[in-house]
């Protein structure tokens, strides 16, 4: 398998990034790199695989992001994850919560670059796709210019060329996971400077993203970009990128043409017992901006959870767009 073109990429975000959300954006995009939910590799290795990891190929090109610091148990979890399918292997070295913090992994392994080395190692020998890194810049009293520089030269020394950086900070005391998503301020040109100063490794760029067109304007210079909350609350922006970063045809041209889309899997999907609403709650904000969006959201809202929902909710809350879209 062809290593994954990471020029635009959608963040792993957790309860958002699931199977039902990657499929809906693999409507919007076929190009962009989607990557799943942070999986535990204690819980690949010991739950319900299928449910946890599994994914359909049509997701392709998908990655999986893993979370651990324990090097054996880590190369345990991406053989089983490479075994499903996946194109490359990240590992989480960014998320600041209280949770994960306690399992001795995200962010705070920032502090234990010589650990994250070795778990990366240990991944490599045991998979044959690529394994990658998703960091901060820092954290608490780091010095970014130093800990970022420090960190991503010894995880390359095990071999990994390719870091996605969100260009923030982390404060793991004293600041909630949402705050550390929004008040650590961004340093865009010391993700830049990364890259100029270590051009032959990979440098994706992540946080604070709001539209394509700020995406690939910051990532001017750099080998690509990460998407997050922006491509989950506002999904259409990633309708044109096939055809604007990849060169690509677009693979639907209007919200409506998304939906009718979406359909086939959300009926496929019915039959096998999931409910509606795990997968239309990934989709509430495809019409942001457009008229109708409030009417959308709040068919889709209040209908698909209810036992039983089905397609016809979809088509409501469609039909509720399409008449304010007409009287617009």
């Amino acid at each position: 398998m062809l290593a994954p073109d990471r020029r635009l990429s959608v963040a792993p975000m957790m309860d958002w990034t699931d199977r039902h959300c990657r499929a809906f954006h693999r409507v919007l995009t076929k190009r962009v790199l989607l990557y799943t939910e942070m999986a535990v590799d204690k819980a690949v290795i010991h739950g319900d695989r299928g449910k946890l990891i599994g994914f359909e190929t049509a997701e392709h090109p998908v990655a999986i992001q893993l979370g651990g610091s324990d090097p054996a148990d880590l190369a345990q979890a991406s053989r089983i994850a490479e075994d499903f399918g996946y194109a490359e292997i990240n590992l989480n070295v960014g998320c600041p919560s209280d949770r994960v913090q306690s399992g001795r992994f995200g962010a705070c392994l920032m502090q234990e670059p010589a650990l994250v080395a070795d778990c990366v190692s240990a991944m490599q020998d045991a998979v044959s796709v690529p394994v990658t890194v998703k960091c901060r810049i820092g954290v608490d009293e780091q010095e970014p210019e130093t800990a970022l520089f420090d960190f991503v030269d010894t995880v390359a020394d095990a071999g990994v060329t390719s870091f996605t950086v969100h260009a923030r900070k982390a404060w793991l005391k004293g600041l909630s996971p949402k705050e550390n998503r929004t008040v650590p301020p961004l340093d865009y040109d010391l993700v830049r400077r990364l890259k100029r100063e270590r051009p032959a490794l990979e440098i994706i760029l992540n946080g604070g993203i709001e539209t394509l067109d700020h995406g690939l304007t910051e990532s001017e210079g750099l080998d690509g970009v990460m998407i997050g909350r922006a491509a989950y609350h506002t999904p259409w922006i990633l309708a044109g990128a096939d055809s604007r970063v990849f060169g690509d045809a677009d693979s639907v041209s209007t919200r409506f043409e998304a939906v009718e889309a979406f359909k086939p899997y959300l009926a496929r999907r019915l039959e096998a017992g999931t409910r509606l609403h795990d997968m239309t709650r990934h989709i509430l904000g495809l019409f942001t901006g457009e008229p109708g969006a409030r009417m959308w959201r709040r068919i889709l809202s209040e209908r698909a959870p209810r036992r039983g929902a089905g397609l016809e909710v979809v088509d409501e809350a469609l039909a509720a767009v399409s008449r304010r879209d007409e009287a617009a």
